[in-house]
């Protein structure tokens, strides 16, 4: 379990799994010979080949007064057209409650976009059908992501997504349709990063004079940082998510801000600091 303190909010990261190598597919930019150089990225982030380590998990923010999950992984039983997420059967929701997180302890369900990688969670399969997993929670998604994607309906994979993992609690009056820059609790706000998809999201932690950014897919791994040029097949505006990280970077490099990556693996989360004309993680 990896575990960070912020101020009077503890952030918890819950891994669903994490993949060495096999990463080409949504950062295709970033092959061996081109990312071996980057010695920092060792040993969290990459091997000694250059293979990327990328990791998909769920980070639960506990404050005084709120349970809050970010993100929700890719979810069991669910067809998807990768193989290796395909009907999974991990032990995610398990693993929850052993870190102290049952699904009837969550309040708030937060979605920084609505990827298949992000939703699964949730619903989950009760008696063939998809139910609520965390039936106690508000939903909260973004209003611009959700209104792009429900009208996307020649999308064959999001329109499954949609179906399984957003449709059902939707139904169930279980979502909050929120803006951009919607403010959840005292300690917790959202903070538009475009161009992943057109309703994008991070997370800003704020308490006792600190702070954390949950990342979301603004960028998918560190190396991002030395090559804000490297922009993920999943971009639907690359040109957007480029300005994102120019923007964020700019904002946060030399800060004490935690960086907290959605799919960054091992350490996960580290300070973001000027590296010449980029940047870099360190943990």
């Amino acid at each position: 379990m990896r575990q960070w303190q912020v101020g009077d909010a503890t952030i918890t990261k819950i891994v669903e799994m994490e993949v060495v190598g096999h990463t080409r597919f949504i950062l295709s930019d970033a092959l061996r010979d081109a990312v071996i150089g980057y010695d920092w990225l060792k040993p969290h982030f990459m091997d000694d080949a250059g293979n990327l380590i990328m990791s998909i998990h769920a980070l639960v923010i506990e404050t005084p007064d709120r349970r809050i999950v970010v993100d929700t992984c890719i979810g069991n039983d669910k067809p998807r057209p990768i193989a290796g997420w395909d009907r999974l059967q991990t032990s995610f929701l398990d693993d929850m409650g052993e870190d102290g997180y049952p699904p009837d302890s969550i309040d708030t369900v937060l979605c920084t976009h609505l990827d298949v990688d992000h939703v699964g969670w949730n619903t989950r399969l009760v008696d063939d059908r998809w139910r609520p997993t965390f039936a106690g929670a508000r939903y909260l998604m973004g209003r611009v992501e959700f209104e792009h994607w429900s009208t996307e309906g020649d999308d064959e994979n999001q329109a499954t997504v949609m179906a399984d993992s957003v449709t059902p609690v939707f139904d169930a009056s279980l979502v909050d349709l929120v803006e951009a820059d919607h403010v959840v609790s005292d300690e917790v706000r959202l903070v538009p990063t475009h161009g992943q998809t057109p309703g994008h999201v991070s997370v800003l932690i704020s308490s006792r004079g600190e702070e954390a950014l949950i990342t979301g897919d603004f960028l998918h791994h560190p190396c991002q940082m030395a090559r804000l040029d490297w922009c993920s097949s999943a971009d639907t505006d690359p040109a957007a998510a480029l300005d994102t990280r120019r923007r964020v970077f700019d904002r946060y490099a030399d800060t004490p801000t935690l960086i907290i990556g959605t799919h960054f693996a091992g350490a996960t989360a580290g300070r973001l600091v000027s590296d010449g004309d980029a940047y870099r993680l360190v943990v």
